[in-house]
């Protein structure tokens, strides 16, 4: 009974900023990767952003520079701080994380988030 939910979006104008959160909660031994991905209408759902259980950042191309990914290992919590937004990073973003829930196994799941709504427009 993992699971991950996601806060903090809303409507913004271009150039503004947005925070987004997300918190995993159940029965875990160990939490890998956490990231974020993004899905606007009409197209495929795309990657933005991981960070590793070591705090290795990686994102994409077109959030390089704007957006800023963070965890909090206490809180069993991943961050997305999204600075300079563009219409085109409208879209939901959906939280992810690589979770090994079986005692005894190292198999990591992949879990994923309901989604939150980011609206830039003027």
């Amino acid at each position: 009974q993992v699971q991950l939910v996601e806060s903090g979006g809303g409507l913004v104008q271009p150039g503004g900023s947005l925070r987004l959160s997300c918190e995993a909660s159940g029965s875990m031994l160990s939490i890998y990767s956490m990231g974020w991905h993004r899905q606007a209408p009409g197209k495929p759902r795309e990657w933005v952003a991981t960070i590793s259980n070591f705090g290795k950042m990686n994102y994409a191309d077109s959030v390089d520079g704007r957006f800023t990914i963070s965890r909090d290992y206490a809180k069993n919590t991943v961050t997305l701080q999204m600075d300079s937004l563009k219409p085109e990073d409208t879209a939901v973003y959906y939280c992810n994380a690589d979770i090994s829930v079986v005692p005894g196994s190292t198999v990591r799941y992949d879990y994923w988030g309901q989604g939150t709504q980011v609206t830039v427009s003027s």
